[in-house]
């Protein structure tokens, strides 16, 4: 099944709608209002089979929940008088906004509500030159928005590792990559925002208008309103990437050294380090992995070796460094000799295996697009459209090597699954507490996420697996959070959020009281009460 969009038909002539919506809805006389019927947004709804079934999956592949229909709306208006519909119906039904499909636990899902299937949108993208700041509509993909910034020699500042995603799907949950030590997640830089909230309002929202909506729908998992605009900050775009990947047979002198490149600065004339992360290289799953394509068959075989004669597993620091940032002409030969130099000298106090440090100088699109390349890979492989029940994790870094030995080196130490793990160190400092994002209580804190994929009828196993790792990390009283969490009643969720879940519960009453938006979070009831603001 394509998720990256759903399926058009011609429109139907008002007979036939009128006729199958009636038939829909004697059918399931409780799932929709009859008021749709003579509403002119019933124009946009669809009911067929393909448009539900592929509305009822998501790329985790795990979670399946069949929605009454899908709403393919022409403009934020559109979706306003869907929601307003909703809001004012006595029978009130739950809708949720989907962009690509990419969540991985029904998270955009709506049982017997509607979906709305964002990219029928399809805004434009406006650049500001003056302003430094892009424009685009909540349904666009972060590399719809990198494409256009280039072509004016501009880009965002923080970035998630795969582009394929909508500005909405991210910005409500946090957005993290390598750059965020520098510059924070991505809800960190955004400028404004247009919300259509659960009362069907289309507001505008900043730090500055309405902050209380601004702050709560950044990282506020679809749960007070629907991004339809965002203005997203800019900086001068550079040419080229060093890409550089680092590997290390201790996890402590790892970690040590991530941490040391995340609290310097490392920059010259002409060139930063922008990027630093971090991943667990298998032995077993070297070739699969989707950030192999980085190394050259006969370095890949030299890694092989060094993870064989380290109990299977070796570790991979990821540091990169943006150059060329003169738009005019290349940089020349002395600043990029002083370069060579500048980056040689930061290497050399770095503690990985003498002899394996690689480097790769692509291009800023290549870069940032690396893992499309490995999509392709896995696709012709057969090896995407597989259930994916990852788990994401934000740890302490006090915490971190308790991680390490209890779970990577403890749990996980017979796992055969293919898929990436990654581990890289954050700053607490680069994100805005006033966002809904929860994330733990300390300033250094490390994005863990295991990437893997289900391909050999493993799926129960790694789900206990999961299960497995978080009971651990409650049992040990470990300072973490999910990212892009999941959770089935609302004492986890309180638990979650905690100090910030009183605002997060009087925000969802303020802007969604009848708990109509993203459902499937399973956050809040279809009806928000007063109950719901209780510690009890």
């Amino acid at each position: 099944m394509n998720l990256h969009a759903m399926p058009s038909f011609r429109k139907p002539t008002s007979l036939l709608l009128t006729t199958t919506l009636m038939l829909i809805l004697i059918q399931s006389p409780n799932s929709l209002p009859t008021t749709l019927l003579t509403h002119p947004i019933s124009t946009h709804l669809r009911f067929d089979s393909l448009s539900l079934s592929a509305a009822s999956s998501d790329f985790g592949g795990i979670v399946h929940s069949h929605p009454s229909a899908v709403f393919l709306p022409s403009s934020p208006s559109d979706i306003a008088s869907l929601l307003r519909l909703s809001y004012f119906s006595p029978h009130s039904f739950t809708i949720s906004a989907r962009g690509l499909g990419h969540s991985t636990r029904g998270q955009a899902q709506a049982s017997a509500g509607i979906v709305i299937n964002m990219p029928s949108l399809n805004n434009s993208i406006t650049v500001s030159t003056d302003g430094m700041f892009v424009d685009a509509g909540g349904e666009r993909t972060w590399i719809d928005v990198l494409r256009e910034t280039l072509r004016y020699a501009l880009t965002p500042k923080s970035w998630t590792d795969y582009l394929y995603l909508s500005l909405g799907g991210t910005l409500s949950n946090g957005g993290i990559s390598g750059q965020a030590f520098l510059h924070g997640p991505q809800i960190s830089n955004v400028h404004e925002l247009d919300i259509v909230t659960g009362k069907g309002e289309m507001v505008s929202c900043s730090e500055s208008v309405n902050p209380d909506l601004f702050f709560s729908v950044l990282g506020g998992l679809g749960q007070f309103g629907i991004i339809t605009r965002a203005r997203i900050a800019l900086e001068n775009a550079p040419q080229s990437v060093r890409w550089m990947r680092l590997m290390y047979t201790d996890f402590e002198l790892f970690t040590k050294d991530q941490e040391l490149l995340i609290s310097i600065k490392a920059e010259g004339e002409g060139w930063r380090l922008n990027y630093v992360e971090g991943s667990l290289l298998m032995e077993h799953s070297l070739k699969s992995n989707w950030r192999s394509p980085f190394f050259s068959e006969k370095d890949l075989k030299r890694i092989k070796k060094l993870a064989s004669g380290n109990e299977g597993v070796i570790y991979c620091l990821e540091a990169s460094f943006y150059y060329d940032y003169d738009h005019g002409r290349n940089i020349n030969r002395a600043d990029k000799t002083q370069m060579d130099q500048d980056i040689e000298e930061l290497l050399g106090k770095l503690s990985f295996v003498s002899g394996f440090a690689f480097r790769n100088d692509v291009t800023y699109m290549s870069f940032l697009n690396r893992v499309h390349d490995g999509e392709l890979k896995l696709r012709a492989m057969g090896l995407w459209d597989v259930p994916h029940p990852w788990l994401n994790l934000l740890v302490s870094k006090s915490n971190i090597m308790d991680f390490h030995i209890g779970v990577l080196k403890g749990i996980m130490n017979t796992t055969k699954s293919m898929g990436p793990i990654l581990v890289y160190p954050t700053k607490r400092s680069k994100w805005d507490e006033r966002m809904s994002t929860a994330i733990p209580d300390e300033e250094v804190f490390y994005s863990i996420g295991i990437l893997l994929s289900s391909e050999m009828n493993d799926l129960e196993h790694l789900e206990n697996q999961n299960a497995e790792i978080l009971k651990f990390c409650d049992q040990q009283g470990m300072n973490y959070k999910q990212y892009l969490p999941h959770y089935t009643s609302m004492e986890d969720w309180k638990k979650h959020f905690g100090k910030k879940w009183e605002r997060f519960a009087e925000m969802k009453s303020r802007y969604d009281p009848k708990g109509i938006l993203s459902p499937g979070q399973n956050i809040f009831a279809h009806s928000v009460d007063e109950l719901c603001l209780s510690d009890h």
